[in-house]
């Protein structure tokens, strides 16, 4: 789709939801008029935005803007109806309040984890810079888990003090050996699957639990959220990687003040790799790992290297969410203390 189509599209819909919300003369016709346009599911704003993936690649920045921009003139134009109808509520406050009649509203119980809505931003900002959220199983083999990610059988991470072996293949050989089983060590294999089904171009993330044995502390847990990214196409370089992460970070963090810098690191499934770094507020925090997906992982899906390029990067989303809401202690998001969660 062209970017002037695009932005034709959004501009017709801002307009028509204002004037459908200026219109709402009870609080029926302004339910009636969420729904149609700012809906979880089937609204008109949502539809748009799922057609911001057939936007070019280079128009997609600018795209996004607008569409912030457009949502939140719907969003504006909603609280100024409800602000209208509740000052009329006021004016007819005369008459009563409470009909004892009228059957009663079951209240809203609970309230989402912050780590869920956390996972829900992230999608949201990803789903805006064209990536598609994929997920996989979280009981893994071998081949997935370390041989597609350019990790050899004699590599440290296969150390079975850094990873939850449920089922070994020591002693079994030959044809129907069975193979290694343990909890995924990391959301990689989800794109490990992905590439073995897709053709290039590929543009995913994957979000969702990993488990390492790590001792419990402030910030370590024996099980937590990633979510990573993988973009496969021809050309692709570090300074897209660079340039995803920064926007990432600004639109969920809020603000130009936050910048993106690379340290040189290695990992088996990545060279060059980096460790990124964020600096918000105050100083700078390790976010998670990242680089330009290594030859011998495309190789074992079946790519060319040689006609494709990719990068990948790897977040700890409770690092993410406890930066944003100023949590000290990773174990207080696992405790399920109700005075803790209902803050957020």
């Amino acid at each position: 789709m062209a970017l002037a189509d695009f932005l034709a599209e959004l501009e017709q819909l801002a307009s028509e939801a204002e004037a459908a919300f200026a219109q709402a003369a009870d609080p029926a016709a302004l339910e009636s008029a969420r729904v149609e346009f700012v809906g979880a599911k089937k609204g008109r704003l949502k539809q748009v935005q799922q057609g911001m993936r057939s936007v070019e690649a280079a128009d997609r920045p600018a795209a996004g803007k607008q569409l912030n921009d457009a949502k939140n003139r719907i969003e504006q134009a909603a609280q100024q109806a409800q602000q209208r109808l509740n000052s009329s509520d006021q004016q007819t406050a005369a008459k009563p309040a409470f009909d004892p009649t009228l059957p009663g509203v079951r209240p809203r119980l609970g309230r989402l984890h912050p780590i869920t809505q956390t996972i829900a931003d992230m999608k949201d900002i990803m789903g805006r810079l064209g990536f598609t959220a994929v997920e996989g199983p979280e009981i893994e083999d071998d081949w997935h888990n370390f041989q597609a990610l350019n990790i050899p059988l004699e590599h440290p991470a296969r150390d079975p003090l850094d990873n939850f072996y449920l089922a070994t293949a020591a002693g079994s050989t030959g044809a129907g050996a069975e193979p290694t089983l343990l909890l995924r060590s990391q959301t990689s294999t989800v794109q490990i699957r992905v590439m073995s089904e897709t053709p290039p171009p590929v543009r995913i993330i994957s979000l969702g639990r990993v488990y390492r044995p790590d001792t419990a502390d402030a910030t370590h847990y024996p099980m937590f959220h990633q979510i990573e990214g993988l973009l496969v196409d021809r050309q692709v370089t570090m300074a897209d990687l660079k340039s995803v992460l920064r926007m990432f970070c600004q639109s969920y963090f809020g603000g130009q003040d936050v910048h993106i810098r690379f340290r040189p690191s290695f990992f088996p499934f990545t060279e060059p790799s980096v460790e990124v770094d964020m600096n918000w507020q105050s100083g700078w925090m390790e976010m998670g790992g990242a680089g330009m997906v290594d030859p011998n992982v495309l190789q074992a899906v079946g790519y060319d290297p040689e006609e494709v390029t990719g990068f990948a990067f790897g977040l700890g989303v409770e690092r993410i969410c406890m930066r944003r809401h100023g949590i000290q202690d990773i174990r207080d998001l696992y405790t399920n203390d109700v005075r803790f969660l209902q803050q957020f």
